[in-house]
Order: structure tokens, then C-alpha cells, then sequence
């Protein structure tokens, strides 16, 4: 009885130390402030530091890791306003212009998302970015992530200048523009902090 006692008492313990690494205070709190320090290189800081903040515990001190959380949370957003604006085109009655301003609106989301789903694949690849040696391979890798977002980005503002051209209700049009101008703010911070991860390693 003892014996299974004791037994139970390390498992027990066992999971409390890998636990403790996941929620260890100290930790998160120098994973925050790598993240308020590098939010500085982006132009919405304070977008930038409340999107990621809770996923500092997560990242610490690694650059790609803070690259590739705030391209997840960037895909996220644009998912998610892209469902927004398919639903809304279903809903209110528009001219055919609008019709038309609006269906292209919903295709530079789609097409936001699709380059942005490409982006988090490639910081994915098991041989990506940090396991490289071949420091032309890490180029075209970063490069091509750098273009994919920056494309998205694109998207995004395109999508805002369609949005202008659609006669709907002010609430819900301004509501509209500021999930679509926070998705954009979102991905400019992280095209900031790819670009800043692809510095750390030309050091």
C-alpha cells in the first residue's frame, strides 16, 4: 500500500514540474516584456503587445516564435472578418455595383487569408527557417513569407477601398471597416516582426 502510495506521490510530482514550465511566472513575464520590446519595431505596438501578451509564456525569447504567434493571430482575425462580410452579403439588399464592390471586397479577404494560411505553413515546416544552414535557403524562405504578408496587406487595404462604395447602414459599414482595418493593422505588425525575426539571424 505504501509502495503505490509512493508511486502516485512522484507521478503526481512529475506533472506538477512539467506543468510548473508552462505557468512558470517568471517566465511569462520575460517572454511579456521580449514582446513589448519587439512590438516597438511594429507600427500598432499596442495592437501588437495585447494581441500576443498571452502567449508569452510560449514564446520567451524566440524571434520566430513571436513571428510565427502573430501570424497565427493574424490568420485568425482575417478568417473570421471573412466570414463576416459572406454573411453580410447575404443579408442586406444592395445595387448591383454594391453588389459587385461588395463580392470584391469578400475576394481580397479570401485571398488575405489563403496568403497568410501560406505564410503560417512555411514558419511550419518541420526544416524551416531555424534548421536550415544554408543561409540562401533561409533568405528565400523569409523572403517568400515577407511577400505573402506583405501581399495580404495589400489585400486588405483593397478591400477597404471597395468597402467605401457600398450604400449600407453607417453602424454596420463602420463595424465592417474596423474588423477589416484591425485584420490589416494585425498583419503590418506582423510583417514587422518576420522582418525582425529575419535580422535576428543575419547576425
Amino acid at each position: 500500500m505504501a509502495r503505490k502510495i509512493s508511486i502516485s506521490a512522484l507521478i503526481f510530482l512529475v506533472i506538477l514540474l512539467h506543468l510548473s514550465s508552462y505557468f512558470n511566472p517568471c517566465s511569462a513575464s520575460n517572454g511579456k516584456e521580449f514582446i513589448k520590446n519587439s512590438c516597438r519595431a511594429t507600427s500598432y505596438p499596442k495592437l501588437c503587445l495585447k494581441s500576443l501578451a498571452h502567449h508569452a509564456s510560449k514564446i520567451k525569447g524566440n524571434p520566430k516564435l513571436l513571428a510565427h504567434a502573430a501570424l497565427n493571430t493574424t490568420l485568425f482575425a482575417a478568417q473570421s472578418t471573412s466570414r463576416l462580410l459572406k454573411d453580410l452579403s447575404k443579408l442586406h439588399k444592395l445595387k448591383p455595383n454594391e453588389a459587385a464592390a461588395m463580392m470584391d471586397c469578400v475576394a481580397d479577404i479570401s485571398d488575405s487569408v489563403q496568403k497568410l494560411r501560406m505564410s503560417t505553413e512555411e514558419m511550419d515546416r518541420e526544416d524551416a527557417i531555424v534548421r536550415v544552414s544554408d543561409s540562401d535557403v533561409l533568405r528565400t524562405q523569409v523572403n517568400d513569407i515577407q511577400m505573402w504578408v506583405n501581399t495580404a496587406l495589400e489585400e486588405e487595404e483593397t478591400c477597404m477601398n471597395a468597402l467605401a462604395n457600398i450604400n449600407i447602414k453607417r453602424k454596420v459599414k463602420n463595424g465592417m471597416r474596423r474588423r477589416i482595418v484591425k485584420v490589416a493593422h494585425l498583419t503590418s505588425n506582423a510583417l514587422a516582426l518576420v522582418k525582425s525575426f529575419a535580422l535576428a539571424h543575419k547576425k
